[in-house]
This record gives C-alpha cells, structure tokens and sequence, in this order.
C-alpha cells in the first residue's frame, strides 16, 4: 500500500474495512476544497463514534483528510490510496 506522507503511519497497519462505516459520503468528482468541506458537514450530524466511509477521487484528499481529522479531533481509522478512488475511514471524535 502507497501512502501519502501525510497519512500517519499508524494508519498504515490497519486493514481496511468498509463494512464499519455507519455513514458513507461520495465525493468523487469534487476537488479540493469540496471533499473536506462535504465531510464536515456529514460529520457535523453524525453522533460521536459514528463511522464515515468517504470515496474520493481527488488526489489532495491524501493530505486534507488526515490534517482535517488532526485539527478536528476526529480519528483517521484506515485509508485505501493505492488506487483510485481513494476510500478513508473517519470516527467521529477520539474515543
């Protein structure tokens, strides 16, 4: 798996799967700023330790969406970026 410098490398050991999510958001087609402004605003309604599977094609979701759930607090659980299209794993809050 090929990951962006900016996924942190504990993300790396964790397999990725999908079937976790309790939310899905499709972003493919939107760039940036859009794929990140769409998972707030569906992280915004999601309870805390809800899932979201989010689907992007864009290629600055490999940095955006890491330093989002930092600056957010939110967990990055697994990230797909070896092919397209991207698939990131995100619970909503640190527990």
């Amino acid at each position: 798996m090929i990951l962006s410098p900016s996924i942190p490398s504990k993300v790396k050991k964790m397999t990725f799967d999908p079937t976790i999510a309790t939310n899905t958001l499709e972003a493919e087609g939107l760039r940036c700023p859009e794929p990140v402004m769409m998972v707030r605003k569906t992280i915004r309604t999601m309870e805390d330790g809800e899932v979201l599977l989010v689907t992007a094609d864009d290629p600055s979701t490999t940095r955006d969406i890491p330093s989002f759930c930092r600056f957010m607090d939110h967990q990055l659980i697994s990230a797909q970026v070896d092919k397209m299209p991207f698939q990131y794993l995100i619970k909503k809050g640190m527990d």
